[in-house]
Protein backbone atom coordinates (compact mmCIF):
# COMPACT_ATOMS: atom_id res chain seq x y z
CA UNK A 1 0.00 0.00 0.00
CA UNK A 2 1.34 3.43 -0.93
CA UNK A 3 0.71 6.44 1.25
CA UNK A 4 1.16 10.13 0.55
CA UNK A 5 3.06 12.20 3.09
CA UNK A 6 1.16 15.25 4.33
CA UNK A 7 3.49 16.26 7.15
CA UNK A 8 6.94 15.22 8.34
CA UNK A 9 7.21 15.26 12.12
CA UNK A 10 10.79 14.00 12.29
CA UNK A 11 13.02 11.45 10.55
CA UNK A 12 11.05 8.58 12.10
CA UNK A 13 7.44 9.82 12.14
CA UNK A 14 5.25 11.19 9.33
CA UNK A 15 1.57 11.95 8.81
CA UNK A 16 0.13 10.36 5.68
CA UNK A 17 -3.07 9.87 3.72
CA UNK A 18 -3.64 6.25 2.75
CA UNK A 19 -5.35 4.86 -0.36
CA UNK A 20 -8.76 5.14 1.34
CA UNK A 21 -8.11 8.83 2.15
CA UNK A 22 -7.68 8.16 5.88
CA UNK A 23 -5.16 10.23 7.80
CA UNK A 24 -2.63 8.17 9.73
CA UNK A 25 0.47 8.74 11.79
CA UNK A 26 3.15 6.22 10.77
CA UNK A 27 6.49 5.38 12.35
CA UNK A 28 9.61 3.65 11.11
CA UNK A 29 13.35 4.20 11.29
CA UNK A 30 14.27 6.93 8.82
CA UNK A 31 10.84 6.91 7.16
CA UNK A 32 10.81 10.71 6.92
CA UNK A 33 14.51 11.18 6.18
CA UNK A 34 15.06 13.33 3.06
CA UNK A 35 11.34 13.15 2.24
CA UNK A 36 8.98 16.00 1.43
CA UNK A 37 5.23 16.43 1.83
CA UNK A 38 3.29 15.06 -1.16
CA UNK A 39 5.89 12.31 -1.75
CA UNK A 40 4.62 8.77 -1.59
CA UNK A 41 6.07 6.14 0.69
CA UNK A 42 5.78 2.40 0.55
CA UNK A 43 4.39 0.61 3.57
CA UNK A 44 7.41 -1.73 3.75
CA UNK A 45 9.34 0.79 5.88
CA UNK A 46 6.49 1.30 8.33
CA UNK A 47 6.96 -0.27 11.74
CA UNK A 48 3.77 1.07 13.31
CA UNK A 49 0.77 3.04 12.13
CA UNK A 50 -1.96 4.83 14.03
CA UNK A 51 -5.34 5.71 12.56
CA UNK A 52 -7.24 7.42 15.34
CA UNK A 53 -10.96 8.01 15.29
CA UNK A 54 -10.82 11.79 15.24
CA UNK A 55 -8.77 14.39 13.42
CA UNK A 56 -8.17 16.17 16.74
CA UNK A 57 -6.61 13.05 18.30
CA UNK A 58 -4.42 12.55 15.22
CA UNK A 59 -3.19 16.14 15.56
CA UNK A 60 -2.42 15.75 19.26
CA UNK A 61 -0.63 12.44 18.66
CA UNK A 62 1.38 13.98 15.82
CA UNK A 63 2.51 16.82 18.07
CA UNK A 64 3.48 14.42 20.85
CA UNK A 65 5.41 12.07 18.57
CA UNK A 66 7.35 14.88 16.93
CA UNK A 67 9.27 15.39 20.19
CA UNK A 68 9.58 11.80 21.36
CA UNK A 69 12.31 9.22 20.76
CA UNK A 70 11.14 6.28 18.66
CA UNK A 71 12.19 3.83 21.41
CA UNK A 72 9.90 5.49 23.95
CA UNK A 73 6.95 5.40 21.57
CA UNK A 74 7.60 1.76 20.67
CA UNK A 75 7.77 0.89 24.37
CA UNK A 76 4.47 2.66 25.05
CA UNK A 77 2.92 0.88 22.09
CA UNK A 78 3.97 -2.46 23.61
CA UNK A 79 2.38 -1.48 26.92
CA UNK A 80 -0.84 -0.45 25.16
CA UNK A 81 -0.93 -3.76 23.26
CA UNK A 82 -0.55 -5.63 26.55
CA UNK A 83 -3.34 -3.53 28.09
CA UNK A 84 -5.64 -4.33 25.16
CA UNK A 85 -4.91 -8.04 25.54
CA UNK A 86 -5.77 -7.92 29.24
CA UNK A 87 -8.51 -5.30 29.42
CA UNK A 88 -10.10 -5.38 25.97
CA UNK A 89 -10.79 -2.40 23.73
CA UNK A 90 -9.35 0.88 24.96
CA UNK A 91 -10.18 4.43 23.94
CA UNK A 92 -8.02 5.92 21.17
CA UNK A 93 -6.94 8.67 23.54
CA UNK A 94 -4.82 6.11 25.45
CA UNK A 95 -2.11 6.56 22.82
CA UNK A 96 -1.81 10.21 23.76
CA UNK A 97 -2.37 10.03 27.51
CA UNK A 98 -0.17 7.03 28.27
CA UNK A 99 2.63 8.09 25.93
CA UNK A 100 2.66 11.59 27.38
CA UNK A 101 2.56 10.20 30.93
CA UNK A 102 5.47 7.80 30.31
CA UNK A 103 7.59 10.42 28.54
CA UNK A 104 7.28 12.88 31.42
CA UNK A 105 7.71 10.19 34.09
CA UNK A 106 10.99 9.20 32.43
CA UNK A 107 12.13 12.84 32.20
CA UNK A 108 11.28 13.47 35.86
CA UNK A 109 13.13 10.32 36.90
CA UNK A 110 16.21 11.33 34.91
CA UNK A 111 16.12 14.72 36.65
CA UNK A 112 15.74 13.03 40.07
CA UNK A 113 12.27 14.51 40.57
CA UNK A 114 10.19 11.89 42.38
CA UNK A 115 6.50 12.59 42.92
CA UNK A 116 4.69 10.45 45.48
CA UNK A 117 1.28 9.14 44.46
CA UNK A 118 -1.20 9.94 47.24
CA UNK A 119 -3.76 7.60 45.61
CA UNK A 120 -1.47 4.56 45.41
CA UNK A 121 -3.28 2.63 48.14
CA UNK A 122 -6.69 3.32 46.56
CA UNK A 123 -5.51 2.34 43.08
CA UNK A 124 -4.08 -0.96 44.35
CA UNK A 125 -7.36 -1.93 45.99
CA UNK A 126 -9.94 -0.49 43.62
CA UNK A 127 -8.21 -1.35 40.33
CA UNK A 128 -6.13 -4.50 40.94
CA UNK A 129 -5.97 -5.58 37.27
CA UNK A 130 -4.89 -2.15 36.12
CA UNK A 131 -2.37 -1.88 38.96
CA UNK A 132 -0.84 -5.25 38.02
CA UNK A 133 -0.64 -4.07 34.43
CA UNK A 134 1.13 -0.92 35.61
CA UNK A 135 3.73 -3.02 37.43
CA UNK A 136 4.31 -5.01 34.25
CA UNK A 137 4.63 -1.74 32.34
CA UNK A 138 7.42 -0.68 34.72
CA UNK A 139 9.25 -3.92 33.91
CA UNK A 140 8.83 -3.32 30.16
CA UNK A 141 10.17 0.24 30.51
CA UNK A 142 13.16 -1.05 32.49
CA UNK A 143 13.99 -3.80 29.97
CA UNK A 144 13.51 -1.70 26.83
CA UNK A 145 14.74 1.70 27.97
CA UNK A 146 16.96 0.90 30.94
CA UNK A 147 14.94 3.19 33.20
CA UNK A 148 13.85 1.81 36.59
CA UNK A 149 10.84 3.92 37.48
CA UNK A 150 9.63 3.55 41.07
CA UNK A 151 6.11 2.32 41.86
CA UNK A 152 5.06 5.50 43.67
Amino acid sequence: MNMQITKILNNNVVVVIDDQQREKVVMGRGIGFQKRPSERINSSGIEKEYALSSHELNGRLSELLSHMPLEVMATCDRIISLAQERLGKLQDSIYISLTDHCQFAIKRFQQNVLLPNPLLWDIQRLYPKEFQLGEEALTIIDKRLGVQLPER
